[in-house]
């Protein structure tokens, strides 16, 4: 298992409560692309579109990847275009019951490879005020403090 990429700011803007595992669906040139680390999950979220009627499905809103290079000019390829998550049916009605609570949403990780796929750990998360993350960095600043201290002596 090789990370590809990591969503750092997922950490700090939102604190994560249950984390879950979907592979991806993806052209070859964007296979290529996000195999080279050319994928950005910055701004990108996830969300439930219903497609067909009583058959909703979970897609990967706003991740940017980068056209591959060796493939050549490719018309009309959109970086950000929507892309589907593959999941059970069952395991797609358990996240949007629980993403109709309250301030929780869907939040993109780290996408990596397993085996020969490529697939996306995401995150049921609610949102920090900006006075948590006031606290987040305090805490972290004073773990580090006492790390620095205790390696000392």
């Amino acid at each position: 298992m090789s990370t590809l990429a990591v969503n750092k700011k997922a950490g700090f803007d939102y604190k994560i409560l249950e984390t879950y595992e979907a592979g991806l669906v993806l052209s070859g040139p964007e296979v290529k692309s996000v195999k080279g680390g050319h994928i950005s999950l910055k701004e990108s979220y996830i969300d439930v579109l219903a497609l067909k009627q009583n058959h909703p499905e979970l897609y990967l809103l706003k991740a940017h990847v980068s056209p591959y290079k060796p493939a050549g000019k490719m018309d009309e390829y959109n970086p950000v275009r929507p892309r589907k998550l593959l999941l059970h049916q069952n395991e797609i009605v358990h996240l949007m019951g629980k993403k109709q609570q309250a301030g929780l949403t869907l939040i993109p990780l780290k996408i990596y490879t397993k085996n020969s796929f490529i697939k996306l750990e995401f995150g049921l998360a609610q949102g920090r005020k900006k006075y948590d993350k006031r606290d987040v960095i305090k805490k972290r600043e004073v773990e580090r403090g006492l790390r620095i201290l205790t390696k000392k002596r």
